[in-house]
């Protein structure tokens, strides 16, 4: 079984999109694949909330309810629990680098490092945007899942995690 965490800032737009949306193509795609998923930010802002009704209705635009989630805080457990811990932006990067135990940090890497075609390299917060910001980490998520999709796929077949 493979953990796949998320990480964001508050935990309330782009991971949780990023898990749903992960969560969403990896059951459709290869439910062979057993992988869990959560999602956590690297501030406690919004522990205990649902995700932003901004990127709920994205979501829900593209079929995919994430209503049932609720903001987490990264911990240093975690890096023990996940074998994989995506993180949204380089300022996440560096915060959740700093969590992590030395021996642990190599688990950490950036979601857009898994779609390699996609020019940008960080998924923009879209908190203080518009609806049109939302959507855009959607899609970035989106392409982003289905490159890891590919990856976890290929590290199955090797016999690598």
């Amino acid at each position: 079984m493979l953990r796949i965490l998320f990480v964001c800032m508050g935990n309330i737009c782009r991971s949780p999109t990023a898990e749903a949306v992960f969560r969403a193509l990896a059951s459709s795609a290869d439910p062979g694949l057993a992988i869990e998923t959560d999602s956590a930010g690297t501030h406690d802002y919004h522990v205990g909330d649902p995700p932003d009704p901004r990127s709920q209705r994205v979501a829900a635009s593209h079929g995919i309810d994430m209503s049932q989630l609720r903001a987490l805080k990264l911990t240093v457990n975690d890096f023990d629990s996940f074998d994989w811990i995506l993180v949204m932006d380089r300022q996440n990067l560096v915060a959740a680098r700093a969590v992590a135990p030395p021996n642990r940090r190599d688990r950490v890497q950036l979601l857009l490092d898994h779609a390699p075609e996609q020019g940008l390299r960080e998924v923009p917060d879209p908190y203080y945007g518009c609806a049109a910001d939302f959507e855009l980490v959607f899609r970035l998520t989106q392409q982003a899942a289905r490159g890891l999709l590919k990856f976890l796929r290929a590290q199955s077949l090797t016999g690598l995690s």
